[in-house]
């Protein structure tokens, strides 16, 4: 069954719907969850990439801001965008108290339904909070005299009309956003305009001056409707309010009991974070789409701003636990950005399919939603866009369009080609700086591949289930026996050689790698782990390889490795916790007979790089992307092969965590003992029935029931040490016999 599609209201039934839900959920919640667990300054200063931001938004909303500067240390406030276009991308219109300049700023307030802070030369306070569509900001100026510039960020027009009206317009990335938005009191404005863009330098005599606007991708008409919809009169209390409790009843979806206040403060962030994306842009029953460039009417919500190489991993099967009615939708938006374009997008933003990173990751997506059971999506038309994505488009990587020889090369020798340290690219669609990246390319599409397998077989197509099955052993190609490091081949099958697989490559170690090196992508291989362990010769010296891996050096100073690898930041030998294809890689030990040393490093890895300060993650958060490693790694468990449905079992922080689920039932993880020192499970009971394996399956989890986790401070080296426990790790498993 699914709910009817969530159409704007107004504020005031909004407010009463809010708070009988939230009186249901609190009566129903033993350990209700609080948004003052959430700290948005968490990361706001990066290790060496972007920082995250103290973003306010309403999970999965178009409007979202956030103060603009360069990180949490800046200490100027540049301006205030009225909202985003994409996570970190185009900045879509902006206001600032004074005369638009940078201004110091004081007594910050995030939140992530409010926001507040005070510039220190006037003592201008500004206040935010937001609405699904629609944000309402609030000054208070000491001097009694308002004053404040609203300006187009990019290339656009913008008016008032009656004194208290605005709109305007911003164009971007060859679309637009219209604003409509009301003041408080009569202003007087005076535009100014130079390159393409419009400014407005707003008065009133007031000490107290209110914006409410709505945002529309349609028109200033929808943008109008918006606003009326969602806040038709001022009433910031009551907006701030309702976006509070949204929050509480969001967060809420998972409840914690035990470890310490600051872990606490880094799950509930992480899931705050985990909440921003994709974001559903339908407003009154209509959308725009940047993938055909028109309005669209339809039943149901379409979602945008995803970023699958960073998202199949954790984000979106977190979502599949705590939300799959929202993910069938946001699945079959798809299935309609494939229709309207052409192409079965992986970094689907707002403006329409973008050419980043590589892998056709919308494969597993599916695959991982399907076999967990939500099928509300059109799963032929899905099969079909990904399939034609792996067979008749590119694998190049920061590429979109048709096969070029190099993939011709790949479907026929089943690996892509490097070239020789100095010989010269002629393939001309290969990106200037990102180059081949052959190994990643490779083991990402034999994973990719292996997930269009499964839905060959689901859809009873034994050709395709054939040639995909045959696609996915290519990772094999690349494995070096001599090295057991994944390694690059020339067109002629030869090793590249001279390579360093720590620093090998040419600027940014593009050409054989990508964000990472040898060694964390030698791990690369979800699909096919048994695989792997038989090609380095067997568990015990793949164990040993594994240990190593977090033990072996960098080789050379911290300075020249991150000057090569920025990505690769937060380093424990040659792991990398702070990029994406590393997730996984500690739980490996789980298919190697020693879990104890997953539940040490995982316990280890999240001691020391995720912590409750500005600089409390490891690298580059990516909307979620590496926030749900936390959360799934801090209730105790992990999806590491997402296709197949099942979780590993690690070291749970909290001592009970309550799974909420859609369906009016919950699972819930009890660790007896949990602690600093008990990080290590010495017996497991699922449902009261012990357990020799340290993984369940995702039905156990959707069944509702209890995970009794004894903890203990010394490892228990026999709980699942016998191979017939391993979870599921062969390429021959067949997912649906998981259900």
């Amino acid at each position: 069954m699914r709910f009817p599609v969530a159409l704007p209201i107004p504020a005031k039934q909004l407010l009463s719907r809010i708070a009988c839900l939230s009186a249901l959920f609190i009566a129903a919640v033993s350990a209700q969850a609080q948004v003052e667990y959430v700290d948005p300054t968490i990361g706001n200063v990066g290790i060496l990439l972007v920082p995250t931001r103290p973003a306010v938004y309403l999970p999965n909303s178009m409007v979202r801001m956030y103060p603009l500067r360069s990180d949490a240390m800046d200490d100027r406030i540049h301006s205030f965008p009225l909202t985003i276009s994409s996570h970190r991308i185009s900045e879509l219109f902006s206001v600032m108290p004074g005369d638009g300049s940078p201004a110091a700023y004081d007594q910050e307030t995030t939140t992530p339904y409010y926001y507040e802070a005070r510039l220190r030369s006037s003592g201008t306070v500004t206040e935010f909070t937001a609405t699904e569509r629609c944000g309402y900001f609030r000054f208070t100026f000491p001097s009694g005299k308002a004053g404040l510039v609203l300006a187009n960020r990019i290339a656009g027009t913008l008016a008032v009309d009656d004194s208290k009206v605005v709109e305007g317009e911003e164009r971007f990335d060859g679309m637009k956003a219209y604003v409509y938005g009301e003041f408080s009191k009569p202003v007087t404005s005076t535009p100014h305009g130079a390159n393409n863009k419009e400014s407005l330098t707003l008065a009133a005599n007031t000490g107290t001056l209110e914006f409410r606007y709505g945002i529309s991708f349609i028109s200033v008409e929808q943008a109008k409707k918006n606003l009326q919809h969602e806040i038709p009169s001022e009433n910031f209390e009551g907006i701030k309010s309702a976006a509070k409790a949204r929050w509480n009843q969001t967060l809420g979806r998972v409840a914690v009991e035990g470890g310490t206040e600051a872990q606490k403060r880094v799950f509930y962030t992480a899931l705050y974070r985990s909440s921003e994306r994709m974001i559903n842009i339908t407003e009154d029953g209509q959308y725009y789409s940047g993938f055909d460039h028109k309005v669209h009417t339809d039943s149901r919500p379409f979602y945008v701003d995803n970023w699958l190489w960073d998202t199949f991993r954790a984000l979106e099967p977190l979502q599949t636990i705590l939300n799959p009615e929202m993910e069938a939708d946001k699945l079959q938006s798809y299935v309609r950005m494939y229709q309207q374009s052409g192409i079965m997008p992986t970094f689907a933003i707002l403006t329409g399919p973008y050419a980043c990173m590589n892998g056709n990751h919308s494969a597993p997506w599916f695959a991982d939603a399907w076999f967990k059971g939500v099928r509300n999506f059109d799963l032929p038309t899905a099969y079909e866009g990904i399939r034609k994505r792996s067979l008749e488009t590119t694998l190049l990587p920061w590429r979109l369009g048709p096969k070029t020889s190099l993939d011709d090369f790949y479907a026929q020798h089943g690996y892509m080609p490097a070239l020789r340290p100095g010989e010269t690219e002629t393939v001309t669609q290969v990106h200037p700086f990102e180059k081949r990246q052959p190994v990643p390319v490779t083991l990402g599409n034999s994973f990719d591949d292996w997930a269009i397998a499964q839905l060959a077989r689901e859809l009873k197509k034994p050709g395709d289930e054939s040639l995909f099955l045959k696609r996915a052993g290519n990772y094999r190609n690349l494995f070096r026996a001599d090295k057991s490091l994944m390694w690059p081949k020339d067109d002629a099958g030869n090793w590249i050689e001279p390579m360093d697989p720590k620093f090998g490559g040419g600027m940014g170690g593009r050409d054989f790698y990508d964000e990472n090196n040898a060694y964390t992508y030698t791990w690369d291989v979800a699909h096919d782990y048994a695989g792997l362990v038989s090609l380095m010769g067997g568990t015990q010296k793949a164990e040993a390889n594994l240990d190593q891996l977090f033990r072996e050096p960098l080789g050379r100073s911290k300075y020249e490795f991150q000057a090569k690898f920025p990505d690769s930041t937060s380093m424990v030998g040659q792991f990398s916790m702070g990029n994406e294809p590393s997730f996984a890689i500690p739980y490996i030990y789980d298919r190697l007979g020693a879990p104890w040393k997953t539940q040490e490093r995982v316990r280890m890895l999240l001691d020391a790089f995720f912590t409750d300060t500005l600089q409390g993650i490891p690298g580059d958060e990516d909307g979620g992307g590496m926030s749900a490693f936390v959360v799934f790694s801090m209730m105790g468990f992990y999806p590491v092969t997402p296709t197949v449905p099942t979780y590993d079992i690690a070291s749970p922080v909290f001592e009970k965590t309550t799974i909420h689920l859609q369906n009016g039932k919950d699972f819930v993880i009890v660790a007896k003992g949990a602690s600093k020192r008990n990080k290590y499970v010495q017996a497991i009971q699922l449902n009261g029935k012990p357990l020799d394996h340290v993984w369940f399956q995702h039905a156990d989890l959707t069944q509702g029931g209890t995970l009794e986790l004894t903890m203990g401070e010394s490892p228990n080296a026999e709980l699942g040490a016998k191979p017939e426990t391993f979870p599921p790790s062969s390429m021959d498993v067949h997912p649906e016999s998981y259900r």
